[in-house]
């Protein structure tokens, strides 16, 4: 019969690739420093396989079998806790924590009110939240990190399972006083001589506004390799004259406009289309245990959105 890893040596294994030092990795598996070692040599020698280089460096440095190891334990972490989450999840449905991993550019106009809703309606949820760019949380989804992701489609999402939500349109955002100012709906093919200012690579938004606008991604027409880090920054480049942009109705209704020389339009849709814009939508691993209780969220966020 072969000897198999205990869940413990594959946590210490995967905290070490995590932290890349053993005092932190130890640390966070809350033993000792000489625990953790003892723990992965025994593992090394079970296995009769050598996952570590033992050398001078000061980061832990994994040979090729190890880092293949490392991607199955994480496998087999996983599923051992879907065991764990069946059960609770039966038990308790909507109890206990929950991982949940949000974009920049839903995250601080939603939260403030999303959270008093989710107290109210699921008062022993316990909700630990992580904001990121899209691609960053989709790996921690994957590697059993987070439990569930509020983000914005299209994205580049992997195998994860998607529960739309509402449609968030995108206005135009235009200095104070420019000549689209004054019309009630901006055509897109009116932006497409401006300086179109954008997010940083890596935040989604940046990819859903070329789209809206028709544009090759990674094209942005007089940008001067200017971008900005935060819808907020954005709109204080607009404000001081440098471009025009294009902002979800959702941050637009949560005030990131306040205090800035700017004004917002609609954009005007193709004929017999919706108006440019992207999908709020919950993510969550495919197949997941817990999808009943992923589901049974959405009405609240939906709710608490409160867009046309």
């Amino acid at each position: 019969m072969v000897s198999l890893p205990s869940p413990q040596q594959l946590r210490y294994l995967v905290a070490l690739v995590d932290h890349g030092h053993f005092g932190r990795a130890a640390l966070a598996c809350a033993v000792s420093q000489s625990t953790l070692s003892a723990g992965i040599t025994a593992l090394e020698r079970q296995l009769d396989a050598a996952l570590l280089e033992r050398g001078t460096a000061k980061r832990p440095v994994f040979t090729p079998l190890g880092q293949e190891v490392i991607g199955r334990a994480r496998q087999a972490l996983s599923a051992l806790e879907a065991v764990a989450e069946t059960a609770a999840a039966a038990r308790d449905p909507l109890s206990g924590p929950l991982r949940l991993g949000v974009i920049p550019t839903i995250g601080p106009f939603l939260l403030p009110r999303l959270m008093p809703v989710l107290r109210g309606a699921f008062p022993r949820l316990r909700l630990w939240l992580r904001e990121d760019q899209t691609a960053r949380l989709i790996e921690r989804l994957e590697a059993g990190r987070l439990d569930l992701l509020l983000l914005a489609s299209p994205c580049a999402c992997g195998e994860a399972e998607l529960l739309p939500l509402a449609a968030d349109p995108f206005l135009a955002v235009l200095p104070e006083g420019h000549r689209l100012a004054g019309l009630a709906e901006v055509p897109v093919a009116a932006l497409l001589g401006e300086r179109l200012l954008l997010l940083e690579d890596g935040h989604c938004l940046r990819e859903q506004a070329l789209d809206a606008c028709g544009l090759p991604r990674g094209t942005v027409p007089g940008a001067d390799g200017f971008a900005a880090t935060s819808l907020h920054t954005l709109v204080h480049m607009v404000a001081g004259g440098l471009g025009v942009t294009l902002a979800p109705r959702l941050a637009i209704e949560a005030g990131v406009l306040a205090g800035a020389a700017v004004a917002a339009r609609p954009l005007a849709p193709a004929a017999g289309s919706v108006p440019p814009g992207r999908s709020l939508a919950l993510a969550w691993r495919a197949r997941s245990p817990r999808a009943a209780e992923f589901r049974a969220l959405a009405p609240a966020i939906a709710a608490t959105l409160q867009l046309d």
